[in-house]
């Protein structure tokens, strides 16, 4: 029997440590910091992903927090899509309670905005992930990571790793995202969208 207040969040990066401290790896680090928070370790999943079953933090009177599947692709980037729509067919998850952490060149360092549907804004990832869930109504952690400098291609910006001067910031974004995930599985979106998007 399928848990309907169980959520998939899933965090968007390309696999193996060439590619893990880059810019378009975020939404992999706050799965992994998730999972670190949870206790919980990410073992491969039939899916081609890594996954951990685990309770984020803890309700009143310390009773265990809601159940979450935390997800890292183990494909690149650009074919996301399989593994997250293979992970929702196994837990029985509709697409209205996956949340999707990635990276977004349409936002300022460090900012973090929450929504649900709409397009891709060229994110290969997303796209892939659309096509495989056959919809766009899946919701998204974005998190700003900036536009290139100069005439720098976007393609290479993102494969970049976040530069020295960048990581205390990033540290502090990565727990205030880890949190953002929290609340939306413990209170739901839109409560946890409206209090992100009043509190800058």
């Amino acid at each position: 029997m399928a848990d309907s207040d169980l959520w998939l969040v899933v965090g968007l990066g390309n696999p193996g440590p060439r590619y893990a401290g880059n810019r378009h790896n975020v939404g992999q680090m706050i799965v992994e910091l998730l999972a670190r928070r949870a206790g919980a370790e990410l073992t491969t999943h039939r899916s081609r992903a890594s996954v951990a079953d685990t309770r984020l933090g803890t309700g009143p009177g310390g009773v265990p927090g809601p159940r979450v599947i935390l997800a890292r692709p183990g494909t690149y980037m650009n074919v996301s899509g399989p593994p997250v729509a293979a992970l929702a067919q196994f837990y029985s998850i509709e697409p209205g309670r996956i949340l999707v952490a990635h990276d977004e060149l349409d936002l300022a360092p460090d900012s973090l905005r929450l929504k649900v549907g709409g397009g891709e804004g060229g994110h290969n990832g997303l796209r892939s992930i659309t096509r495989a869930l056959g919809t766009k109504d899946y919701a998204r952690l974005r998190v700003g990571i900036g536009r290139p400098p100069g005439r720098m291609d976007a393609a290479d910006y993102v494969l970049q790793n976040f530069s020295a001067a960048e990581h205390g910031e990033l540290g502090v974004t990565l727990e205030i995202a880890g949190d953002t995930v929290a609340d939306v599985v413990a209170e739901g979106l839109q409560r946890t969208q409206m209090r992100l998007h009043t509190a800058d």
